[in-house]
C-alpha cells in the first residue's frame, strides 16, 4: 500500500466545496481485499487510540463501523481517509470529510479527506497508511504500544503546527461573521479580510496596534510611571542595575516586594512576595536573565485577575490561580501534577487551552519553602501552589469574573488601555476583592500586557466564556463595513484572457485598483507582478491579499481547478465563455462532458450573478447549477427562444442585435433594454469584423454591469481597451507596418483557431494570404488535426510549425500530423512547408510576404515572436529584379553603381553593396 501522489485543493474543488487533500494510494495486492477481511486486527487497537472512528459517519451519512465490518466493497483505501481524519482531530486540527474515488488506473484508489492545516493534513495520510500497514502485517510493523506511540509523535508534529488558542479564537470568529482568512505564517500569524479591506493579526496585536504603545506596555518602568501620572493606582517601583542596589531599593519600599523583569513576559524571571535582602539578591539574578533590566516594587496584597480591554471597553475579566494541585491524603504531588496534566485541555506552551504543570527547579524550591518534595503526600484538601506568579503559560487557571467586577476597576481597566494607547491589552490588576472598588481595597495595576493572550477567558476553568475573538474581530470591522473585495471570476475554453482583461480594463478606467490574474502574469492596477501562467489558486491568493486591490478579475483555468481548486470561497460574479474541446485527456478530464463540469464549479460557486453563454450548450445547462440571485444570458443570437424568454420574465441578459448602422450591443436589465455601444466603436473588434471579440466584449459587459458599473463607464471602458500587443499581448495583436498585414495569436485549440479564420474572411485581405500554424505537442493527435481542418482551403501559403516545447514528440511530429491532413483537405502539397522552429517559421512566413498581404501568425513565444514582426526588415528580405526585366517592362535603364530592389515598400533603386 504505497501513496503514489498528492493533492492538496485550497478551495472549493470538483470533490467538495471545502478544502480536502487527495492521496492516489496504490493498494497493490490488496485492491481486492475488504477492510472487513482485517476488522478484528484493524478496529479494537485503533478506535482506543482514534475513539472518534466509533461516532464517524461516511460520505453518505451512515455510520462508519458497519461498513468497515460487513461492507465488501469497503477497501483500505476509504478507512485510511477516516483514519487520516480521526488523527487530525485527535491532534486538535479537527476537520471533516472523508471518501474515495475511483482512479484511471487498476489497483489505484482517490484517497480525500478534509483538513486545516496542509502539513497537519499530509503527515496525518501518512501516519494512517504507516499504522495499517503495521497492524496488518506484523512482521513488517510494530506492536501495539508502538502504534501509541507513533500517534503521539504525529500529536508532537501536529501541536507544533497548529494555530494557538488566540489565532484560533479569531479565526472562529471571522468564520462566524462570514470574514474570510488567511494563514500567513507557520506561526499565528493570519489575514482577515481581503484586498484594501486586510487586516493582519498576530496573538492579540493587530496591523493597526501602535508600536509605541507597546514599546510602552513592554517597559515596566515607563508604563508604570505613565499611569502613576494619570492617577491610576500602581505600586512603588524602583528601577535597579544590580544585585546591591536591589536589596536597597526593596529596604527602601519596604518589604514584602517583587522583583521582575523591565521587559519580560508570560511572568519569566518575576519573584513576588521577598522578604529578605538574599530573597531579593537571588531574584535580581533570575530577572536579569529574562529581560533588559530590573524592577523592584512594592508587594500588592490580593488576588491575580486579568482585564482584558478591546477599542476600549473591557470584554472579558477572570482571576487567576497559580498553577496547583490540590491533596487527597493519597498520592503523591507527582501523582497528582500527572492527574491533572491528564486533562485534554493542558498541553505544552501555549497550544492548548492550558498549559501541563512542571516539577521543575522552580516549583521543587517552592515545595520546599514548605517542606515539601514531589515525593510527599499532602492531606486531603490542601492547595500545593508549583509557581508563585498565576500565568496560564505557567499552568495557572483562571476563574471567570466580568459579571461581578466593580465599575471602578472596569473603568480603571478601560482607562489604562486608553493611557497607553493600545488597542488590545490586558491589565494584570491585583486586589483582594474585584467587586469592589481599587479605592477601598487598595488594589493597583502591576502589569499593562500588549498581545494578551485570550484562553484563559475563552475557555475558563470556572464560569463563563467570553467571546474575545468576537469583539476583536467587531473592533476590526464594525457590522456593516467591508470586509471582502468584489470578485469577478471567468472561465471558458476560449477567451477568458481577452475577457478578463477587458474587464479589468473597464474597472480600472472606472477608478478602481483591479487585482487580475491571467494566463501570462498577475497584474495589480494594470502592472505586471509576477510572469507565468497565473491561473491557479496561488495566483488569486496575491489578489486577495494585496492591500491596494479593490476589485478582482480572476481568471480561472481548468488545470488550476484540477490540480489545486479555487483560491476562493465564492465569488461575487461569474462568467463561463464557452467548453469547447481543449486539453482533452490531460488530468483525467477525456470528455468535452467532463470538461464542463470541471468549468461549472466557478457557476456553482456564484454569489450575485451567473454570467453564462446562451449559444453554447454545455454553458447553457450550467444554470441549474448554480445559486447566485440572478443568471444573465449572453447571446449573439436576437431571437434566442429562451434569452427572449428570460428577459420577458424581467432578468438580465446582453444580446447582439442589428440595426440600420451595424451591430449593436444591448443590455437587458429590470425589464428594461439599454442599448450599450454599437460594435465598430469597440477597437478590439477590428470595427465589428473580429465576431469573437465582439462576444468577449459583450461578456465583460455583462459583468462590469453585474458589478454595479454605469453604462457610461462600461462604454468609456470598451472605447478605450484595444488588441494591441501592449494591451493584450498574444490575443489577435495586429501590425500594419510592413506594407502587409500581420496577425499575431496565442490561439491553441479548435475553436480558438477558428475564430480568427473566421476574422481572416471577414476583413477579405486583397493579396495572399499565409498561416503559421502549430498546436501544442501534449494534445491528441485529433486535435492537431481539427485545428488543420479549420485553416485548410483559407490561405494560400501554409507553414506548419512546433512550439519550442514539443512536450514529448519530436518537433517535426506535430507540423507532419497538420500537413497530412491538409493533404487530405485538398489543400496542395506545393503550398504547405514544414519549419519546425517557430523562429524561423516566423521569417519564413514575413519573407513571402508582399504588399496587400494578411500573415496569420500562431505562437507559444507571444513576446518573441511580437519582436520578430516588429524588427522584421522587408529590405533584408528584398528581392532583386533584374535591369533586363525593367528593359522589357519599359524601357527604364539602371544607373551604373545601383541595382533594383521589389519588397512591401514597392520598387526602388539602391546603391550596390
Amino acid at each position: 500500500m504505497e501513496i503514489v501522489s498528492s493533492s492538496v485543493y485550497v478551495g472549493p474543488n470538483i470533490h467538495s466545496r471545502r478544502p480536502m487533500i487527495r492521496l492516489t494510494l496504490d493498494l497493490h495486492r490488496r485492491a481486492e481485499t475488504p477492510v472487513r477481511d482485517y476488522a478484528e486486527t484493524l478496529l479494537p487497537p485503533l478506535l482506543r487510540e482514534l475513539p472518534t472512528l466509533a461516532t464517524a459517519l461516511t460520505e453518505t451519512g451512515e455510520p462508519l463501523l458497519p461498513r468497515l465490518r460487513e461492507a465488501p466493497d469497503c477497501h483500505l483505501g476509504e478507512f485510511l481517509a477516516h483514519v487520516a481524519l480521526a488523527l487530525q482531530i485527535r491532534a486538535g486540527a479537527p476537520s471533516d470529510g472523508a471518501f474515495t474515488r475511483p482512479s484511471v488506473r487498476e489497483g489505484h484508489v482517490e484517497v480525500l479527506y478534509g483538513y486545516e492545516s496542509r502539513e497537519i493534513g499530509l503527515e496525518a495520510g501518512e501516519v494512517a497508511r504507516e499504522i495499517i500497514l503495521d497492524l496488518i502485517a506484523p512482521e513488517e510493523g510494530a506492536d501495539e504500544g508502538e502504534i501509541a506511540a507513533e500517534i503521539e509523535s504525529f500529536e508532537r508534529f501536529a501541536s507544533r503546527r497548529l494555530l494557538g488558542p488566540t489565532a484560533l479564537a479569531l479565526v472562529h470568529a471571522a468564520e462566524a461573521r462570514d470574514i474570510p482568512w488567511a494563514r500567513l505564517n507557520e506561526a499565528s500569524m493570519i489575514q482577515v479580510g481581503q484586498g484594501k479591506y486586510a487586516k493582519r493579526i498576530e496573538a492579540a496585536l493587530t496591523s493597526q496596534t501602535s508600536h509605541i504603545a507597546v514599546e510602552i506596555a513592554s517597559d515596566k518602568e515607563l508604563c508604570a510611571r505613565l499611569l502613576s501620572d494619570l492617577g491610576l493606582p500602581v505600586p512603588r517601583q524602583i528601577f535597579v542595575r544590580d544585585a546591591e542596589d536591589a536589596a536597597d531599593a526593596a529596604r527602601d519600599i519596604g518589604y514584602p516586594v517583587v522583583v521582575k523583569p523591565v521587559d519580560g513576559n508570560h511572568g519569566r524571571g518575576v519573584a513576588v512576595d521577598l522578604g529578605s535582602d538574599d530573597e531579593v539578591a537571588a531574584a535580581y539574578e533570575r530577572a536579569a536573565e529574562q529581560g533588559s533590566g530590573v524592577v523592584v516594587e512594592s508587594m500588592i496584597l490580593g488576588d491575580d485577575h486579568r482585564l482584558f480591554v478591546v477599542n476600549g471597553e473591557l470584554v472579558a475579566a477572570a482571576r487567576r490561580m497559580p498553577g496547583h494541585v490540590i491533596g487527597d491524603g493519597r498520592r503523591t504531588i507527582a501523582e497528582l501534577v500527572d492527574q491533572v496534566n491528564e486533562d485534554p485541555q493542558r498541553g505544552v506552551g501555549h497550544e492548548n487551552m492550558l498549559t501541563r504543570l512542571e516539577l521543575d527547579e522552580t516549583a521543587e524550591a517552592l515545595l520546599g519553602e514548605r517542606g515539601y518534595t514531589p515525593e510527599s503526600v499532602p492531606p486531603e484538601g490542601e492547595v500545593i501552589y508549583l509557581r508563585r506568579t498565576a500565568n496560564i503559560s505557567t499552568g495557572g487557571t483562571a476563574i471567570d469574573v466580568t459579571d461581578v467586577i466593580h465599575p471602578d476597576n472596569k473603568l480603571m481597566a478601560e482607562r489604562a488601555i486608553r493611557g497607553v494607547g493600545l488597542d488590545i491589552g490586558g491589565v494584570d490588576f491585583l486586589t483582594t476583592d474585584i467587586t469592589r472598588s481599587f479605592r477601598e481595597t487598595g488594589g493597583a495595576i502591576c502589569e499593562i500586557n500588549a498581545g494578551p493572550g485570550m484562553r484563559m477567558h475563552i475557555a475558563p476553568s470556572e464560569g463563563r466564556s467570553r467571546d474575545v475573538g468576537g469583539k476583536v474581530i467587531e473592533m476590526l470591522f464594525p457590522p456593516g463595513t467591508p470586509s471582502r473585495i468584489p470578485i469577478a471570476a471567468l472561465t471558458g475554453t476560449n477567451g477568458k484572457t481577452t475577457t478578463a482583461r477587458m474587464l479589468a480594463h473597464v474597472l480600472k478606467m472606472a477608478g478602481h485598483v483591479v487585482g487580475q490574474t491571467s494566463t501570462d502574469a498577475v497584474y495589480i492596477d494594470g502592472n505586471v507582478t509576477v510572469r507565468g501562467d497565473m491561473t491557479g489558486p496561488v495566483a488569486a491568493s496575491m489578489v486577495l491579499r494585496d492591500p491596494s486591490v479593490d476589485m478582482a478579475v480572476i481568471e480561472t483555468a481548468r488545470g488550476g481547478i484540477v490540480r489545486a481548486g479555487l483560491g476562493y470561497r465564492y465569488c461575487d460574479v461569474d462568467a463561463v465563455l464557452n467548453v469547447t474541446s481543449d486539453h482533452l485527456g490531460l488530468g483525467g478530464v477525456d470528455t468535452v462532458e467532463e470538461l464542463a463540469k470541471v468549468k461549472r464549479l466557478v457557476v456553482e460557486v456564484a454569489k450575485d450573478c451567473a454570467v453564462l453563454n446562451a449559444d453554447d450548450e454545455q454553458t447553457l445547462r450550467m444554470a441549474a447549477f448554480t445559486e447566485a440571485r440572478e443568471i444573465c444570458y449572453v447571446t449573439r443570437r436576437a431571437d434566442h427562444p429562451l434569452v427572449r424568454e428570460h428577459i420577458r420574465l424581467g432578468q438580465p441578459a446582453v444580446v447582439l442585435e442589428q440595426g440600420m448602422n451595424g451591430d449593436q450591443i444591448v443590455i437587458y436589465a429590470h425589464g428594461g433594454q439599454i442599448p450599450l455601444i454599437w460594435t465598430h466603436l469597440i477597437p478590439a473588434t477590428l470595427e465589428g469584423k473580429a465576431l469573437h471579440n465582439v462576444e468577449n466584449a459583450m461578456f465583460a459587459a455583462a459583468m462590469a454591469h453585474a458589478l454595479g458599473l454605469t453604462l457610461d463607464q462600461i462604454r468609456n471602458g470598451l472605447r478605450t481597451f484595444d488588441n494591441t500587443f501592449y494591451q493584450s499581448p498574444g490575443r489577435m495583436n495586429v501590425y500594419d507596418e510592413h506594407g502587409f498585414r500581420v496577425i499575431l495569436d496565442y490561439g491553441h485549440n479548435e475553436a480558438a483557431v477558428g475564430a480568427m479564420v473566421d476574422l481572416v474572411e471577414r476583413l477579405r485581405p486583397l493579396g495572399k494570404r499565409i498561416v503559421c500554424v502549430t498546436c501544442p505537442g501534449d494534445r491528441r493527435d485529433e486535435d492537431a488535426r481539427a485545428i488543420a481542418d479549420k485553416v485548410a482551403g483559407h490561405f494560400d501559403e501554409y507553414i506548419c510549425h512546433s512550439d519550442d516545447d514539443p512536450r514529448g514528440r519530436t518537433p517535426e511530429e506535430v507540423p507532419e500530423i497538420i500537413r497530412a491532413r491538409l493533404i487530405e483537405r485538398g489543400v496542395e502539397a506545393q503550398r504547405i512547408r514544414i519549419v519546425p522552429s517557430e523562429e524561423e517559421a516566423i521569417e519564413t512566413a514575413l519573407g513571402m510576404a508582399r504588399p496587400q498581404d494578411l500573415v496569420l501568425i500562431f505562437c507559444e513565444a507571444i513576446t518573441r515572436s511580437w519582436k520578430r514582426i516588429i524588427y522584421f526588415d522587408p529590405v533584408e528580405k528584398a528581392e532583386p529584379v533584374t535591369p533586363e526585366a525593367l528593359v522589357a517592362a519599359g524601357g527604364f535603364d539602371v544607373p551604373e553603381g545601383y541595382r533594383v530592389l521589389s519588397d512591401a515598400r514597392g520598387v526602388r533603386i539602391v546603391p550596390l553593396d
